[in-house]
């Protein structure tokens, strides 16, 4: 079982930075792929940002391509989703997820997580 907690969100201005982490417990944490996720209110939830187990490959939402990186730090079990000039457009909950099956990242990087976060809020404000 991997549970996930978020943390780093916050109320922002348009421009300014943040950095989201995702910390997991579980001793395969290393074999997960990992993913961003948020939820605006009244819309659905949308993929952002996501890493292949491995570190091997990154796959990005094409609004936040150049602004957001998604990273890991193993010795820390955590991943981040670090937010650069962030718009009020990007305001929603964020979530991390995480994927047990390596050979879904081929299929779609944005879909089939298994396990998720309970999301922390970013609001930007402009």
């Amino acid at each position: 079982q991997v549970q996930l907690v978020e943390s780093g969100g916050g109320l922002v201005q348009a421009g300014d930075s943040l950095r989201l982490s995702c910390a997991t417990s579980g001793r395969t944490f290393g074999s997960y792929n990992m993913g961003w996720f948020r939820q605006a209110p009244g819309k659905e939830r949308e993929f952002v940002a996501a890493r292949r187990w491995d570190g091997g490959s990154t796959f990005y939402l094409d609004s936040v391509k150049g602004r957001f990186t998604i990273s890991k730090s193993p010795a820390r079990n955590t991943v981040y989703l670090q937010m650069n000039s962030l718009k009020p457009e990007d305001t929603a909950v964020y979530s991390c997820a995480a994927a047990q099956d390596q050979s879904r990242w081929y299929r779609d990087p944005r879909s089939n997580y298994d396990y998720w976060g309970q999301g922390t809020q970013v609001t930007v404000s402009s």
